[in-house]
């Protein structure tokens, strides 16, 4: 399939054995009510994935919330990876990346009405939404990269599968990038495929259907990036994507995300000249990176720019010693999710019917009547 990114360390298959035996157990214990999953008589969408590194869960939230925050009072409830502080924590949006984590604190700066919560235990995250005063009028909360946290029983899972990366193709940790199995697709009350190129023929589309074995109860989505406006990290100025290949810009591309090989390919419709610098997921910049970035920056032909993602864009702009020159040339480039196949209205339907159907005053309602 186009774009394939899939290896398999073969020698570590030994390794996948035993961490899928012991993957297997632990499911095996919920499946059989042995762990115990606690469901919630409020709408809980959980938005997470069975693969290491990044499928765009992030873009995702940020979708429902735009799809849910102007008729219902939503929280979102992450772990808040790499945080500095432990248990259960509320952002405000004087919050830093410290406290709540990048991705959390992206989505608190974008939505600053929407609460953010963060806490590893997400049974304990959930109650505090529900009882402390300054949430518990809280009526949708989605969670953040839970498909594994099975203590609790989210009322709609939403998998993301990373077109480059198709679970079913996959092997498990560490030979492949599998947290668990392939088939552990079936919790899932809809599947999205993300980051798909813009245009697929309808082949690739079946083909995926197949690979994916989608039961009769699911719905299979596919999505991609639009781009935005992009935007200085550190100024005012503004710049529309087609201008880089209008002036033969050079493009120093700096991400630390978990998988930036469709950003790549998506701004190459846009520039002819791209230098990736490619940092870890989650990647905390320090002043040898600042070194390195500038170092990059003075190589490349002018014009000259960087682009680079939100999220990094989260962890760069306290960072100290940037020279006046990668400040000026900083550029952020938004994104936002769309839906392909024209079946955006159906996917939104289908969200906001279990919302609507689950929402605790429904539910109040249908008990007094029967």
């Amino acid at each position: 399939m186009e774009g394939d990114m899939t290896q398999i360390r073969r020698w570590l298959m030994p390794l996948s054995w035993l961490y899928g035996v012991a993957v297997d157990i632990r499911n095996a214990l919920f499946d059989l009510g042995i762990l115990r999953s606690v469901s919630y008589d409020i709408p809980i969408i959980n938005v997470g994935n069975i693969t290491v590194g990044g499928t765009g869960k992030t873009p995702h939230v940020e979708y429902l919330i735009r799809l849910l925050s102007d008729c219902y009072r939503v929280a979102v409830l992450s772990r808040g990876y790499k945080r500095k502080t432990r248990g259960y924590f509320l952002s405000s949006v004087n919050s830093t990346i410290e406290e709540i984590g990048d991705e959390p604190w992206q989505i608190k700066q974008k939505f600053p009405t929407v609460y953010v919560a963060v806490d590893a235990n997400r049974r304990r995250g959930i109650k505090r939404l529900l009882t402390d005063e300054a949430t518990k009028d809280v009526e949708v909360i989605l969670l953040d990269d839970a498909y594994q946290h099975r203590y609790v029983k989210a009322g709609y899972n939403i998998l993301l599968v990373d077109y480059h990366r198709i679970i079913s193709d996959d092997c498990l940790l560490p030979a492949g990038c599998l947290r668990e199995r392939a088939s552990s697709i079936r919790r899932a009350t809809t599947v999205i495929v993300t980051k798909c190129p813009q245009h697929i023929m309808a082949m690739g589309f079946r083909v995926i259907l197949s690979a994916l074995h989608i039961r009769p109860y699911q719905q299979l989505f596919f999505s991609t990036f639009n781009y935005g406006t992009m935007y200085q990290l550190w100024g005012k100025g503004t710049m529309e994507p087609d201008m880089l290949r209008k002036n033969n810009t050079h493009v120093l591309l700096l991400t630390g995300i978990g998988n930036p090989r469709q950003m790549e390919q998506d701004i190459r419709r846009f520039v002819q000249h791209i230098t990736p610098l490619t940092f870890p997921d989650h990647h905390y910049y320090t002043k040898r990176d600042v070194d390195a970035i500038q170092q990059a920056l003075h190589a490349l032909p002018k014009p000259h720019i960087i682009i680079t993602t939100e999220k990094d864009a989260a962890r760069l702009q306290h960072l100290q010693g940037i020279s006046e020159e990668v400040r000026q040339s900083t550029y952020v480039l938004p994104i936002e999710v769309c839906i392909m196949r024209d079946e955006k209205n159906k996917l939104e339907k289908k969200i906001t019917d279990y919302v609507c159907k689950n929402k605790r005053n429904s539910r109040m309602a249908s008990q007094k009547d029967a």
